[in-house]
């Protein structure tokens, strides 16, 4: 069942649940920030509308920075401005920004603790038509072995929102990574939320596995726990939205009560939530997992639901890992 306490959206598993893409929380968080503190500037790499942040620009023109094509100067420039005082978001396509200009934020802002955000946008293959050149399914892997770097992905908008706002309340870089297509709102203005802690959305009795998801795809991971426990096998279902830190102690202590793991993720399983899971709990309390996501591949240009199908992503995927799971216990 839905975990109550959460005040998750009552919508989740009807038809007319609503959608809305994860980047619009991006845009609204920015210009909750601008309202509040002077201090908060914003810079785009000439994608200032695909990235949402369009709104603050709009409203605070002298706070945003339009840098064209050119993502190592905005992770340059965001870097100085970081160290002297402000609190720096910057945004592109997340091939592009951490992707093209990864050693440029290495060295300006993660090796110099510069307070920058950066905004990883139209991430995954939820990028659908574009193809596997702007669907980037590599980022948390290469961004969160940076030491001191927290990286953050929102299942829903509103969470997209609260992340946002979040990462201004600390000092030092963070990755927030947003996606292009609209997906189902799965959280409320009165859910929680606190960085580096899980949220267990699916709760049941005596549960013989544990999806750990994130992103968007944390509403697939529920649909297929509705669906097991509709044949009497019960789960739990974990939004991991902050992939580092990660939430170390409840990832261990559902590994162990169900003795079963699935993670659940839009990105390579190599270096992504899984590969971030695997390495706390094979060092601390080894456990049966199975994984979904990219398996060592690039994209192809398709719409988001076929794409999950085609790679083993979709909801009958996570269904079927769940009891290969069960049944290697």
């Amino acid at each position: 069942m839905i975990n109550p306490d959460l005040k998750l959206d009552e919508k989740i598993f009807n038809e007319d649940v609503e959608k809305d893409a994860t980047r619009s929380g991006y845009g609204t968080g920015l210009v909750e920030l601008g309202d509040k503190n002077e201090n908060i500037v914003a810079l785009s790499a000439d994608l200032t509308e695909s990235t949402k942040a369009d709104a603050f620009a709009k409203k605070y023109p002298e706070r945003f920075i339009q840098v064209g094509v050119a993502e190592q100067n905005m992770a340059a420039i965001s870097a100085g401005m970081g160290v002297s005082g402000k609190t720096v978001f910057m945004s592109s396509y997340a091939t592009f920004s951490p992707g093209k200009n990864w050693e440029t934020i290495r060295t300006t802002i993660a090796y110099n603790n510069s307070n920058v955000k950066v905004a990883g946008h139209h991430a995954g293959i939820m990028t659908g038509p574009d193809g596997a050149t702007h669907q980037a399914t590599e980022d948390i892997a290469s961004v969160r072995v940076w030491p001191g770097i927290k990286v953050i992905v929102p299942c829903d908008s509103i969470q997209g929102n609260k992340a946002t706002v979040a990462s201004a309340q600390e000092y030092g870089p963070y990755y927030l990574r947003f996606t292009r297509d609209k997906s189902p709102i799965l959280t409320t203005a009165e859910t929680p939320f606190e960085v580096g802690k899980g949220q267990t959305f699916w709760i049941s009795e005596n549960p013989q596995a544990v999806i750990f998801a994130t992103g968007y795809m944390t509403y697939y991971a529920l649909i297929a726990a509705k669906k097991l426990e509709d044949e009497g096998i019960n789960t739990l279902v974990t939004n991991i939205h902050t992939i580092k830190p990660l939430d170390e102690d409840l990832v261990i202590e559902q590994a162990e009560l169900t003795g079963a793991v699935v993670t659940v993720e839009d990105h390579q399983i190599a270096g992504g939530l899984g590969g971030a899971i695997s390495e706390l709990l094979s060092q601390n309390s080894p456990t049966i997992m199975e994984f979904i996501g990219m398996r060592d591949v690039f994209g192809e240009s398709g719409k988001p639901e076929e794409l999950l199908k085609k790679y083993g992503m979709d909801t009958d995927s996570i269904y079927n890992a769940v009891k290969k799971a069960i049944s290697r216990k």
